[in-house]
């Protein structure tokens, strides 16, 4: 059995955002470095950002995240120090882990803030910490340890299921039982779902977020669903996964669907593609069409999201079972940003 004693902390990585207006332009052109986004695609994202003073709320969701995780963290008796690091903003990985090698950690479980497989929600979290540990040195700097993914466990999925059971409510009651569930995931250009993964099939990310719709859906009780996609950027040549959901709201208009339910399940918090992509546009397309709208709470807010990292930290501090309800296989942990790669799974 493991011992929490091989651990000497736990590293929450996520992507990151701005928290000023004078940090929207550097953030994004971190962001989008080498991917060939054009710059009034930029100067567009960017006005989503000042619209909210320049603030994304993703720092401060992962912050109370983190506060709750503390907590399960002291409940189950482990002495592991929650450390901070983001791909694209402060505070960056490099400076986190340069942070923690000073501080004499030698060994840290990793947490990053993805479900899924693919390029952007799981093998870049690999680049981030094996870049990260180049930069602080190898020589010092800590062993870090992927968890695995979690798009198919109960905790996340039950959340979930809540968050959409409670949409459900916030429509009249004469529209709510002919309301369309719709599901809605970051788009990725269709090149990245050519990679093969641990079954030796493509297209993993996205089959991982029908996944996690189906078993969604399930647990609510709602037999047919959609499964839509938002907030892609890149060259317009370029193809991406569509539907994308506004393009999706007209279709549906156009069958005489009353209402809709989204579920942002390919987000674990509200981050700013959800309050823009979703609570303004997409709310103000269904506003227009004259459809009853809800929006699901993401699963980062829910007591439950943070019980669900302290079993995946279980799993190797405890030898704890692995809970999943799917079956598809999902990547499992990796140290220092290697195995997954070298396994080929995203």
């Amino acid at each position: 059995m493991n011992s929490s004693e091989d651990f000497d902390a736990l590293l929450y990585l996520s992507f990151g955002g701005p928290e000023g207006h004078e940090e929207v332009r550097p953030f994004l052109e971190n962001v989008t470095r080498g991917r060939d986004v054009p710059p009034e695609r930029l100067d567009e994202v960017a006005e989503h950002y000042h619209h909210f003073g320049g603030v994304s709320p993703i720092n401060r969701l992962n912050r109370d995240i983190m506060g709750s995780l503390d907590s399960t963290i002291a409940e189950r008796g482990w002495d592991l120090p929650i450390y901070f690091g983001n791909r694209n903003w402060h505070p960056m990985i490099e400076d986190t882990v340069e942070r923690m090698a000073a501080d004499g950690v030698r060994k840290a479980l990793v947490f990053a803030t993805s479900a899924w497989g693919g390029y952007s929600g799981c093998r870049q979290y690999h680049e981030d910490i094996a870049r990260a540990r180049a930069a602080v040195g190898e020589d010092r700097a800590p062993e870090l340890v992927k968890l695995r993914q979690f798009y198919d466990h109960p905790l996340f999925i039950a959340a979930n299921a809540d968050a959409v059971t409670r949409a459900y409510a916030q429509l009249p009651a004469e529209s709510r039982s002919a309301a369309r569930l719709v599901f809605t995931a970051h788009s990725v250009p269709l090149s990245a779902e050519e990679k093969v993964g641990p079954d030796g099939r493509a297209h993993w990310y996205s089959r991982q977020v029908h996944e996690t719709a189906r078993l969604v859906a399930e647990a609510v009780g709602v037999a047919d669903y959609d499964v839509v996609w938002q907030s892609r950027s890149g060259p317009p040549s370029v193809p991406w996964l569509e539907p994308d959901v506004c393009d999706h709201l007209d279709q549906l208009h156009g069958r005489d669907v009353p209402a809709v339910v989204i579920s942002p399940i390919g987000f674990v918090s509200d981050h700013l593609e959800v309050v823009w992509d979703l609570d303004n546009e997409a709310a103000d397309k269904a506003s227009e069409l004259g459809m009853g709208f809800a929006r699901a709470a993401t699963a980062g807010t829910d007591p439950r999201y943070a019980r669900m990292i302290g079993e995946l930290v279980s799993e190797h501090l405890e030898d704890h079972r692995v809970r999943k309800l799917s079956p598809l296989v999902e990547a499992g942990c990796t140290t220092n940003g290697q195995f997954c790669i070298a396994q080929g799974c995203c």
